[in-house]
């Protein structure tokens, strides 16, 4: 698991600096001090890495911001959220800067939906947001504003990105924070309505079967040290396997995984499936 998550660390440089295309395999494996061999036992292609890169990136947005969503309180929720999102993008910028630079041209057709799987989730949580912050007040727009918050977050990350504006993220989550409010108290006029979001659906399928979970759950624990996290995950395992704990046990076990870097997509995938 080190060396997998050091050639991950390591490719990562390269790609920041050269890009997806122009990096080898060997060069990777000369940037890690390793054999080829050595990184075929991680990954089998540069495709697999960048694919895991990729989920890395995006398991840990999209569980961080559905959490956000669902456990903070609604006067500081809109602020909460704009400040995870670019502080996200700003913390991994390096790995933000190829995602932005590159899917257009490099990525194929399976990468594109498994990014586009991960913005599904985000949107899930923006409408969540957006039904919280404003309730039936937007209910003729609440579709546009999720565009519009999405659109709010790509351009203001690609100002950081393409024209390396400095970064002051107090006062640009203030002004998302106005726009946005602006937005849902005066917009009347909509333009995406619920038939037409259903055009938008991805063809992959969203939810994740109990199955899959378990799968999951035994792979990541057999990578995993002992530990609270480790003992934590077991016993979700066999709480979706035979429910017998109560859900304030549940909810606290599932806090005991929530910031462990194995765990954030599982916590995700679990706080959805018990409804949480």
């Amino acid at each position: 698991m080190v060396k997998k998550q050091l050639i991950m660390e390591k490719a990562l440089e390269l790609f920041a600096k050269q890009g997806f295309e122009a990096t080898s395999v060997q060069q990777i494996t000369e940037h890690c001090g390793i054999s080829k061999g050595a990184f075929y036992l991680s990954f089998k292609s540069k495709d697999e890495l960048i694919t895991a890169l990729i989920d890395d990136f995006m398991m840990q947005i999209t569980s961080d911001i559905d959490y956000l969503v669902r456990n903070t309180k609604n006067e500081y929720l809109l602020y909460e959220f704009y400040y995870a999102i670019f502080h996200a993008f700003h913390k991994h910028s390096d790995f933000a800067n190829v995602l932005l630079k590159e899917q257009s041209h490099t990525f194929n057709k399976e990468l594109i939906l498994k990014i586009q799987y991960y913005e599904k989730g985000i949107e899930n949580a923006i409408l969540l947001m957006i039904e919280r912050l404003y309730g039936d007040g937007v209910k003729d727009t609440k579709y546009d504003l999720i565009y519009c918050i999405k659109g709010f977050m790509n351009t203001y990350t690609q100002l950081f990105v393409f024209y390396t504006v400095p970064l002051d993220l107090k006062l640009l989550t203030e002004s998302l924070v106005e726009k946005t409010t602006l937005l849902a108290k005066h917009t009347t006029v909509p333009f995406v309505t619920q038939e037409l979001r259903q055009m938008f659906k991805q063809p992959m399928n969203e939810d994740v079967t109990k199955e899959q979970i378990l799968e999951i759950i035994t792979q990541k624990t057999g990578e995993m040290e002992e530990s609270i996290e480790k003992e934590s995950l077991i016993l979700l395992k066999q709480q979706l396997l035979e429910s017998t704990l109560s859900p304030a046990i549940v909810k606290g076990l599932l806090e005991n995984i929530r910031n462990h870097p194995h765990c954030k997509w599982i916590s995700y995938l679990l706080r959805r499936y018990f409804e949480f």
